[in-house]
C-alpha cells in the first residue's frame, strides 16, 4: 500500500493490499477500497463508500458526496462500486437517498471525463459513459451500454442493455435495448447492430431481435418470437413498469 504524505486518509477507512493514493487525496470513513485500487490526485471519497477491486480513479473524482435532493435528510446512505472500473478526471458519483439501496456501478465500466451520476442510479457491467455524460436521479443503465459525449438522461429513466445513446441526447423517456437513440428529440431508430455483434449475439438470435424491433415499431407484440436469452431480457424489461414510458420510433424513412 502507498499513501503519499499529502493525502488525508482517516484511520478507519479500509484499504486493501496494493491501493495507491495519490497526492492530495481525501478519504473520509466509513469507506473501504479494494486490492490494486488506485486513487489519483486530490480525488475525494466520502463517508459511506465501498469500493471493489482493482478500480482506477483518477485526478478530482468526488465520490460519494450527498444527494443533490431537496428532500433528503442526513441519513447513512451508500455508494457501492464494483470491480475492474475507470473512472476518469473529474467524474461525480452520489449517494442515494435510500438507505437500504445504494447508488449501484457494477462492474469494468468505464467513466469519461466529467461524467455525473446522480443518487440512486443502478449501472450494469461494461457501461461506457463518454465524456460529460450526466445522470439523474434513479436512472437504471443496463449491461454494456454506451452514451456519447453530452448525453442527458433525465431522472427515472431507463436505458436499456446493448442500447447506445447519441452524443448530446437528451433523453426523458425509456431506451429499448439493443437499439440506437438519438436526434431532436429523441427516437430509436435501429438495433445497435455493431454493438450486438461484438457481444456475439448474431444468426437466429441477432434475426430474432430484427424481427421483434420491427414488430415494437408497428405496436404489435411480442409473443410469437422464440426464447432467446436476449427476448427473455427485452420481455422482462418491456414488462417492469415505466415511469416516463418509452421514445417513440424514428419515422420509417430515417432507418437503415
Amino acid at each position: 500500500m502507498r499513501i503519499h504524505p499529502t493525502a488525508v486518509v482517516a484511520p478507519e477507512a479500509k484499504l486493501g493490499k496494493d491501493v495507491i493514493i495519490g497526492p492530495y487525496a481525501v478519504i473520509n470513513s466509513p469507506v473501504s477500497i479494494g486490492e490494486e485500487s488506485v486513487i489519483g490526485p486530490h480525488t475525494v471519497i466520502h463517508s459511506f463508500v465501498r469500493i471493489g477491486l482493482r478500480n482506477q480513479i483518477h485526478a478530482h473524482a468526488v465520490i460519494g458526496d450527498t444527494p443533490q435532493d431537496l428532500s433528503f435528510s442526513n441519513l447513512e446512505t451508500w455508494v457501492s462500486i464494483g470491480d475492474d472500473n475507470i473512472l476518469r478526471e473529474g467524474v461525480t458519483i452520489h449517494r442515494s437517498t435510500d438507505p437500504d439501496h445504494p447508488t449501484h456501478i457494477g462492474n469494468n465500466c468505464y467513466f469519461m471525463a466529467y461524467s455525473h451520476v446522480a443518487h440512486d442510479c443502478t449501472i450494469g457491467q461494461s457501461v461506457i459513459l463518454t465524456n460529460n455524460v450526466l445522470l439523474g436521479g434513479h436512472v437504471e443503465i443496463g449491461d454494456k451500454a454506451v452514451l456519447g459525449g453530452g448525453a442527458v438522461v433525465h431522472q427515472y429513466c431507463r436505458v436499456g442493455a446493448y442500447a447506445m445513446v447519441q452524443g448530446n441526447g437528451s433523453v426523458g423517456q425509456d431506451v429499448l435495448p439493443y437499439s440506437i437513440v438519438g436526434g431532436h428529440p429523441v427516437r430509436h431508430y435501429r438495433l445497435n447492430t455493431v454493438g450486438l455483434r461484438r457481444a456475439g449475439i448474431k444468426g437466429e438470435r441477432y434475426r430474432t431481435l430484427e424481427q421483434a424491433f420491427w414488430q415494437l415499431r408497428h405496436g404489435a407484440d411480442l409473443n410469437d418470437l422464440p426464447e432467446t436469452p436476449e427476448m427473455a431480457y427485452l420481455r422482462a424489461w418491456l414488462a417492469t413498469k415505466s415511469k416516463r414510458g418509452l421514445h417513440r420510433f424514428a419515422a420509417k424513412n430515417s432507418t437503415e
